[in-house]
């Protein structure tokens, strides 16, 4: 595999205090948040150190040294199962390390995929082997997931996609080229959709495959963002050799399962992604409060307190979706078309209040990250950059549109 290399985790310190399982079994809501927020505060500190700056947490090397630690304490699979290794917290217990959280600013984590869309889809269609194989070192996060999706010719239109899978005795031979494959420059596997019947026409013959990324004939070739990083990359596979066993849910039958992991990555995925929005509002009004603008304080001014409002309403509708998504997974259930409606209202929102935040910066609009006089170290500019694909990822604002309009409401195509 030709790839960027990216330097191994370090070995994390241990984290004094109660371990995740005492602090699982507290009996009170009250209790289990403040020893979430006193685990998460420490173990950050310990493993950032007193010099290491708020900006530099958000680069690759850290966030991966970050969740090795947060998934070999105990802090992943919580609403798994425990047969699987789960934590089965409740959905208010979930919500509340997500918030707290984000809270503490920390750093979003490498293995989302595997974490938030491969693990929760193989907990519903995966086989037991698979189950057996694939979910323990997830939750210790030993093995990093990419998902192989959106191809140069099928993006928004995905059943389009060219790429083929030929069955082969007890391998796949599997051949096409993915792009925008988020994380694919560091991950061990990816979760591909790909044509196994190219009689069956669009959403038939499909079917998803799970592919070592250091099988020989794949190579991984990272794309610079606007942002200077290179989360994306473009992925292609060469007559691939893929275990027979490494298919999931059953030969062409991978556009439902492609469907109910899309619920998950527009619902269930996004549902931490909803706090740290909350988080960052929260941060933008004390942003307001002390910014200097036409004469007053941003905070006070007519436009800036209209913009405001409907961002509150927003994420706190937003916020009321994502529990009733939760819900349901939690029950076994995938998301449905209000997954889509999720993703559509934080990409848009999330959007407008980087927007407003560069409306009230002026000329500090300039600096980058880790400027010494930048307003959150230059943190607004970045993720107003990153804002951008928003937009598109997880599928674009008009599929999900679409989507709302056909499976929810109803209306024709």
């Amino acid at each position: 595999m030709t790839c960027v290399e990216t330097a191994a985790p370090d070995a994390a310190p241990a984290h004094p205090g109660p371990g995740v399982q005492a602090i699982v079994e507290l009996p009170d809501d009250a209790q289990f948040r403040a020893a979430v927020r006193d685990w998460l505060d420490r173990a950050l500190r310990a493993l950032a150190g007193a010099d290491f700056g708020r900006a530099a947490m958000h680069e690759m090397r850290f966030r991966r040294r970050w969740e090795d630690h947060l998934c070999q304490a105990g802090w992943s699979g919580l609403g798994w199962p425990r047969r699987h290794g789960g934590k089965e917290l409740s959905l208010p217990r979930q919500a509340i390390f997500h918030e707290e959280y984000a809270r503490l600013q920390a750093p979003l984590p490498v293995n989302m995929i595997g974490h938030g869309i491969v693990g929760p889809t193989l907990l519903l269609y995966g086989s037991e082997e698979q189950k057996q194989r694939f979910l323990p070192p997830l939750l210790l996060n030993r093995e990093v997931w990419c998902q192989g999706y959106s191809e140069p010719g099928a993006g928004s239109d995905l059943a389009s996609l060219t790429t083929r899978a030929v069955r082969a005795d007890r391998f796949y031979r599997l051949s096409g080229q993915k792009i925008w494959t988020s994380f694919a420059n560091v991950a061990d596997w990816c979760f591909v959709l790909a044509r196994t019947d190219p009689a069956q026409k669009r959403h038939g013959g499909i079917s998803v495959l799970l592919v070592d990324l250091r099988s020989p004939g794949v190579t991984v070739r990272p794309i610079r963002q606007i942002t200077g990083e290179a989360d994306y990359n473009e992925v292609f596979f060469d007559d691939v050799r893929v275990p027979a066993e490494n298919l999931v849910g059953g030969e062409n039958n991978g556009w439902g399962i492609a469907m109910a992991a899309a619920g998950f990555e527009r619902g269930t995925y996004f549902a931490p992604r909803i706090v740290r929005l909350q988080a960052e509002l929260e941060e933008f009004v004390r942003l307001a409060a002390a910014t200097p603008f036409e004469g007053g304080r941003a905070v006070d001014h007519p436009s800036v307190r209209e913009h405001l409002a409907r961002l509150v309403v927003d994420v706190h509708a937003l916020r009321l979706n994502v529990q009733e998504i939760l819900h349901q997974a939690t029950s076994g259930t995938p998301p449905g078309a209000e997954g889509s409606a999720v993703k559509l209202l934080w990409s848009e929102t999330h959007q407008r209040l980087l927007d407003l935040a560069m409306d009230i910066l002026g000329p500090h609009v300039q600096l980058g990250p880790q400027e010494p006089a930048a307003p959150r170290e230059g943190r607004w500019q970045r993720d107003y950059l990153w804002t951008r694909a928003e937009t598109i990822l997880a599928g674009t604002s008009e599929i999900m549109r679409n989507i709302i309009a056909e499976r929810a409401l109803g209306l024709p195509r």
